[in-house]
């Protein structure tokens, strides 16, 4: 007998984003790219995560920018690829995620741009992990992760994380696990913060033409 149910809902995709600004985005590799060079790679990297948002094809996807809209990089991005543009608002990197949950209905997978290996197939693999668990990871090498994804937003995901440091993946597990929130994690990727990941992504074939 055919299901009357209705298909699960696809989940949208948040990109986060600073502005490209020389001297404040990608420090640690500005010895090696110089501040330019560096602001320059961030900004195919962003443009990387955006594609490969829109290649997906789940739900909406948005750009969620800091400090605000209003940068030149980040119009274009809107005109280009049609995607809304949102301001980050929040203390920290916990509540600026949690104020982008807070303001999308249904459920949604927030990536940032730091990781050129994140693929489609894995917004699919987190896409289905929601179906069944109320959060899902992309744990980075680092500590960090590269994505979160939740079937409605919880604050108590984003309490009391070391943001910016090696133990940020392992005390969301704490949080997630005092407040009894099933997740499922999926397999660890890598960022390109330092100038080892630079080589690293050199070696992959995975630096933007405009950055080499």
């Amino acid at each position: 007998m055919k299901s009357n149910a209705p298909p699960p809902e696809l989940p949208g995709i948040a990109v986060f984003a600073k502005a490209p600004v020389a001297g404040e985005v990608k420090t640690r590799l500005a010895a090696t790219l110089g501040d330019e060079g560096a602001a320059r790679l961030h900004e195919r990297l962003v443009e990387r995560a955006l594609a490969t948002a829109l290649e997906a094809r789940l739900g909406p996807v948005t750009l969620w920018c800091s400090p605000d809209e209003s940068h030149p990089f980040f119009q274009r991005c809107a005109r280009r690829d049609a995607v809304a543009l949102r301001r980050q608002a929040g203390a920290d990197l916990g509540e600026r995620m949690h104020h982008a949950f807070e303001a999308t209905p249904g459920p949604l997978l927030l990536i940032g741009s730091d990781c050129p290996a994140l693929a489609p197939r894995d917004l699919h693999a987190a896409a289905e992990a929601l179906r069944t668990r109320d959060a899902v990871f992309i744990p980075a090498e680092d500590g960090g992760y590269v994505l979160v994804g939740l079937a409605r937003p919880d604050a108590r995901v984003f309490a009391d994380v070391p943001w910016g440091t090696a133990g940020v993946m392992a005390r969301t597990r704490e949080r997630l696990a005092a407040a009894a929130i099933p997740w499922h994690e999926l397999g660890e990727l890598w960022d390109v913060d330092r100038p080892e990941d630079y080589a690293r992504m050199q070696s992959a074939g995975l630096v933007p033409e405009a950055v080499r």
